[in-house]
Formats: C-alpha cells, structure tokens, sequence
C-alpha cells in the first residue's frame, strides 16, 4: 500500500524543498522511493534525513506541483530539518539504507520522531479529487490525452458537489497547469464546458 504525505528534505545550503511524495510501511521503516532526477533524491543522498507531513490542506499539494512552494515551516523535533508548521501530524525520519535503482532508489528510514498535532476530521471526496488530480498533472507526458481529460472531468464531480474554498483553489491550480502544457490547449474551457 502507497500512502500519500509531503515530504520536507533539505537541501545541502540547508533551504527546505516541500514536494509530494508516495510512501511504503515495510517491517516498521518508511520506505521513500523518489524519482530519478529529483531534488527530493539529491537531498536525501546530501543529508540522509526527511520529515513526512499529513495534511488536510490539498493546496500544499496542488501549489507544490505549480512552484507555490512558500508554506510556513517550523523546526523538526529531534532531527536537522524542518516540517510544515500547519499539520494534522508529521514523521521525522533518518535514512537507513539506500537500494539502488536506475528510475526509483528506495530508502529506508527509521522513524526518529512522531506527533499529532491535531485530530483528523474525515475524508471530503474534494480532496480526494484533488490528490488524484496531482497526480495526473506529474504524468502528462505519461498518459494519453484522451485518459487525462476523462479522469479530469471525473473528478470534477465530486469538485462540483464537495469542494470547499481551498479545494476549489487547488483544483483551480491544477487545472491551469495541466492548460498550460502543449498537449493540452484550451482544457481549462473545455472542462468548464463539460462542468456548466
């Protein structure tokens, strides 16, 4: 099973890089398993540390994928590192071993450090569309167009019937970049048009 969190990784000048990233429990560790080019993979090979964070808010998501990386962050507990400072809970992890691999090398971390911040209220189908949508929008150049459009107009649904502000200012984020890509002129109306 693949959970979804934000990680945080440091880069070696010490600034922080926020990105969504897949995640794996195996025998107690977190696996990571970042994509070969990727800042995440860079600072975790510079630094070996991470800090996995659980939010409720998908514009973390939708505005790390559309260069809106600016959220406020604060202090990790026990390890050199930072998370988000509005979370429902964060892990601290240090990496343990490195599995090589040419597209994804897995790292295996031991947890340093957890904590819950504040209870989870539920699921809203909003959210949920709106993860699925980022990760449409990372495989653009993966996916056919005639897939990406018909999993989009789905997900407009529950959009549509769900959605509160930040959902629908996330869904808007991604909306736009998946427009601006040249497979794809014109989609924000189209799907505006499918969605009246």
């Amino acid at each position: 099973m693949i959970y979804e969190s934000v990680i945080c990784t440091q880069r070696p000048s010490g600034e922080p890089h926020l990105t969504p990233l897949g995640y794996r429990v195996v025998a107690e560790k977190i696996v990571l398993a970042p994509f070969v080019p990727s800042n995440t993979l860079d600072n975790l090979r510079a630094n070996g540390v991470a800090t996995l964070n659980f939010t409720d808010d998908v514009r973390v998501y939708a505005g790390c994928l559309t260069e809106r990386r600016d959220w406020p962050l604060t202090d990790a507990k026990i390890i050199e590192a930072q998370r988000l400072a509005d979370v429902l809970a964060h892990i601290e992890l240090v990496v343990e071993e490195e599995i090589a691999d040419e597209q994804r090398p897995q790292y295996r971390c031991a947890i340093a450090y957890q904590q819950n911040h504040r209870p989870f209220l539920g699921f809203n189908r909003a959210q949920a569309a709106v993860i699925e949508a980022c990760i449409l929008a990372t495989r653009l150049d993966w996916l056919s167009v005639d897939k990406v459009r018909t999993e989009m107009r789905y997900l407009s649904i529950a959009i549509d019937k769900t959605a509160g502000p930040r959902e629908r200012c996330a869904w808007q984020w991604i909306v736009e970049k998946i427009d601006a890509h040249p497979n794809y002129p014109g989609f924000a109306q189209e799907l505006a048009r499918a969605n009246p």
